[in-house]
């Protein structure tokens, strides 16, 4: 089992995140993301933005040292809420789960929310796993892939 940590993101990490967002699963299986994942401006100014928040806490995720991808929190209509991405390579190894543990010992508010396409099973079960509960079901327009589908939206009380 490789070792997970989270540290702040780094200047040098922007180039493998944006590969690792622009990754045509990983962004079908997201569903929310960017219009354009290949837009790298659009992709530079969304990380500045979330790395200078007050509501935002942005952290890279390492195993063994390697990044392997983003996980953070931030505030919606008052809400905490989590989100991460994990690269296709180190998918189904457990480190989505590990770094969820790692970023919820730290925070200290509760409830937390999380939403995932509701055809994203490892995402959901990702997010089961560290104790959220479906609350409910939105449709919502997901870029990815250019249509309304259904999201589930979870809570860690």
């Amino acid at each position: 089992m490789s070792t997970v940590a989270l540290r702040p993101v780094q200047d040098t990490d922007l180039d493998a995140l944006f590969e690792q967002m622009r990754d045509p699963e990983a962004v079908r299986m997201a569903a929310f993301t960017a219009r354009d994942p290949n837009d790298r401006a659009a992709f530079d100014a969304h990380v500045h933005k979330l790395r200078t928040s007050p509501e935002v806490t942005l952290r890279a995720v390492t195993s063994d040292g390697r990044l392997v991808g983003t996980i953070g929190n931030f505030v919606l209509d008052g809400d905490t809420e989590v989100t991460y991405w994990i690269d296709r390579s180190a998918w189904g190894q457990g480190i989505a789960s590990r770094a969820l543990a790692l970023l919820l010992a730290g925070l200290p508010v509760r409830p937390v929310y999380a939403r995932a396409a509701s055809d994203n099973l490892g995402s959901l079960r990702v997010l089961h796993k560290a104790g959220f509960v479906a609350i409910g079901t939105e449709v919502a327009y997901a870029a990815a892939r250019d249509a309304e589908i259904e999201e589930t939206v979870l809570r860690l009380d």
